[in-house]
């Protein structure tokens, strides 16, 4: 591939091709792609590094799913099955009052937790915690309460919105690709039916993140049909907030053959999202999964976002995780420093909050 030709012809605006896609995830110039995927982040983002004061609440890991690849689900009446309650959640919200901008909460498909508790709980935070964003709910977890009460996605949606839901996660997407998706976790909606869902929220004005979950046993192929799904709907409706390519951890599943993902990959895989959705303003390093000091080198290629303190991760901790389960502002704010780039402090939205100077 003629790194040069494309470098230009990206920067100046026109389109990665599906087949361009597949030939760099399989290229071992590593540095050079590197290099393409930096300076378009940096056409973007100039040398800003965002990052969030966050908590992550997980109602309870009970879930009728159960899927191979999750390490955090339990059935109920399991050994180490748990689900908070409502008063629970809020104190947890209450005792970081004043300290992070953003609850990010999920968990499992719990028919105990429907919509009216989803309603009530947000409600409850925003009496509680005033002024701090609420992300929340994968659309695996809105088709779910959709079932179960027989209400259109549109109805539930609008009703968690005037509770109090800001935004959504983008979880849930793992690998569109059927034939992949049916080996990965059956028990899920359709990577069709999760594309709708958030048309439906972005239609409404509730705005979301995007997710791969990649490393498993899906191809490059696969890989890159995921991307141009995700773009083509990012053209329809603006909606993504930021796209977050997410590395399989195998330990604790039941995923066969699964191994854990080289740091190559995790680099390759951070580049090409970054020089495929051209329309998605963000591409995050997501540092729980990733790991600290892989996901400070995914600063050089091409991402832009370490999401942030991450207070109380549960999920990718469950599947192996060996990164921190939260970091100080000052290790973070360190982290991007290094990576000579400028930190900033942002809020779900990407309003800039504080210049780490």
């Amino acid at each position: 591939m003629d790194f040069k030709e494309l470098s230009r012809r990206l920067i100046g605006g026109g389109r990665l091709t599906d087949k361009e896609a597949v030939e760099l995830f399989n290229t071992q110039d590593i540095l050079e792609l590197g290099e393409i995927a930096n300076r378009i982040s940096e056409k973007k983002s100039k040398k800003l590094i965002y990052f969030i004061k966050n908590m992550h609440i997980n109602p309870g890991n009970i879930c009728i799913n159960r899927c191979k690849f999750c390490a955090f689900s339990r059935s109920e009446g399991e050994e180490g099955a748990y689900a908070y309650s409502i008063d629970e959640m809020v104190a947890r919200a209450r005792s970081v009052k004043g300290k992070v901008s953003e609850f990010h909460i999920v968990g499992g498909l719990n028919p105990k937790m429907d919509t009216g508790f989803y309603g009530e709980l947000f409600t409850a935070i925003k009496q509680a915690v005033p002024g701090v964003n609420i992300k929340a709910l994968t659309a695996v977890e809105i088709d779910y309460l959709s079932k179960c009460s027989g209400t259109p996605i549109k109805k539930i949606l609008e009703v968690l919105r005037d509770a109090g839901l800001d935004s959504m996660p983008g979880g849930g997407a793992e690998i569109f690709r059927g034939a992949v998706r049916d080996k990965l976790c059956p028990e899920k909606i359709p990577g069709r039916r999760w594309l709708q869902i958030m048309e439906s929220a972005h239609n409404i004005g509730i705005k979301t993140t995007a997710t791969m979950l990649f490393g498993h046993v899906e191809s490059y192929s696969d890989r890159v049909d995921h991307l141009r799904r995700l773009r083509a709907l990012q053209d329809k409706t603006g909606g993504f907030l930021a796209f977050i390519p997410l590395p399989f951890h195998p330990k604790n599943t039941r995923v066969r053959g699964a191994r854990p993902i080289s740091g190559l990959d995790i680099l390759k895989t951070i580049a090409i999202s970054r020089l495929y959705l051209d329309n998605f303003d963000h591409i995050k390093a997501y540092w729980i999964m990733t790991g600290e000091k892989l996901a400070q080198i995914c600063l050089l290629y091409g991402a832009d976002d370490l999401d942030g303190t991450v207070i109380e991760e549960k999920i990718t901790h469950a599947a192996g995780a060996e990164s921190k389960e939260a970091m100080s502002v000052d290790e973070i704010t360190g982290m991007i420093r290094k990576a000579g780039k400028v930190p900033v402090e942002r809020d779900t939205f990407y309003k800039h909050l504080k210049v780490w100077k």
